[in-house]
């Protein structure tokens, strides 16, 4: 199978996507501190996103996962918002069009939860990340919404749905 396929996240996944999104952090030099990486939920994402009104999908190719995105409730907040989360991809998977087609999987998925808006967080030097967001529509905020723990990402950004 050469195509890459967008599915839902299975427990078989867990380690392959804790390592990617590891991986990429690690290799965009991030925080370990104040970002996904200190998630506890990395390593029981099957589990995390089984609860309601959140999904994660994955990018396999070849039977190997190289990528993947979610979206849930944003946390300590009350409005009917979801975050864009942990959307990461291996060196291998970008620039080939996954991106946009799991964002389009997400908002989807957020739309028919009912979210009325979608909020992400990322870091400043993830230019091409925003360039993505920026390109959804996604608006810039002054500051962080909610509280998701992760204090080291400077970069805030929001979309009505």
């Amino acid at each position: 199978m050469n195509t890459p396929l967008i599915r839902p996240i299975e427990k078989r996944d867990n380690l392959q996507v804790a390592q990617i999104i590891r991986s990429v952090l690690l290799d965009f030099g991030v925080p370990k501190v104040g970002t996904a990486y200190a998630d506890v939920s990395l390593d029981i994402m099957c589990e995390t996103y089984e609860k309601e009104s959140s999904a994660y999908f994955v990018v396999e190719k070849n039977g190997t996962v190289i990528g993947g995105g979610g979206i849930a409730q944003l946390d300590n907040y009350d409005d009917n918002i979801c975050e864009l989360q942990k959307m990461y991809f291996l060196p291998a998977a970008r620039g080939r069009g996954l991106g946009i087609q799991m964002i389009d999987l997400c908002l989807k998925t957020a739309k028919e939860m009912g979210y009325e808006k979608c909020y992400l967080e990322t870091m400043s030097y993830m230019e091409a990340a925003q360039k993505l967001y920026k390109h959804y529509g996604f608006q810039y905020l002054e500051g962080s919404m909610g509280d998701t723990g992760h204090y080291s990402c400077g970069v805030h950004m929001i979309l009505d749905l």
